[in-house]
């Protein structure tokens, strides 16, 4: 695996390094002793799903209130996203900072997303899946948001939103808290 460090600290693109042969290819996707080796969470107690039928989907942006704040491995199975992060962890460098990557089924990279970091996603396909491996059991009441249009964080959508969830669309803005 490569690990590619992005401009939020502990934000990294991890790149499967395929070994191919005629019947296609085998590449690894997580290994706990290469994430601890360079101080990342390595074990993750649940995975999810994640499926969206129309492309333009938004979903976020979520994270969950310390002390239940959760580290993410996410991976597009089907289909492709635009994923975004926010630094919402106090006293960072980059606090208030977003970050955007492309994840696809077609590009095979996965995003480590840090706890304290806000993550959302838009779909640029239908019938997009993604998988979340995530470091802890999720604890309902410490689940939280921002809006995904908040101009405190100014992130740019690729696509106009088709479809976004009341739960979401409810999430004050930064400045509101």
């Amino acid at each position: 695996m490569i690990f590619e460090e992005l401009a939020l600290p502990g934000l990294f693109r991890v790149r499967p390094e395929p070994h191919a042969d005629e019947r296609g290819f085998f590449a690894r996707t997580h290994c706990e002793s290469e994430f601890t080796e360079r101080g990342l969470v390595g074990r993750f107690a649940q995975s999810s799903v994640s499926f969206n039928h129309r492309r333009g989907t938004v979903r976020g942006m979520h994270f969950s209130k310390p002390p239940h704040a959760e580290t993410k491995l996410v991976r597009c199975t089907a289909g492709a996203i635009h994923d975004a992060v926010i630094d919402l962890r106090p006293g960072s460098p980059t606090y208030r900072r977003t970050q955007s990557v492309t994840l696809s089924a077609a590009n095979r990279h996965a995003l480590y997303i840090p706890a304290g970091l806000a993550h959302g996603f838009q779909t640029l396909s239908d019938d997009t899946e993604i998988l979340y491996m995530i470091d802890r059991p999720f604890v309902a009441s410490a689940a939280d948001g921002v809006r995904w249009d908040d101009p405190a964080f100014g992130l740019a959508w690729p696509e106009p939103v088709s479809v976004i969830a009341a739960r979401d669309l409810a999430f004050a803005d930064w400045a509101g808290r």
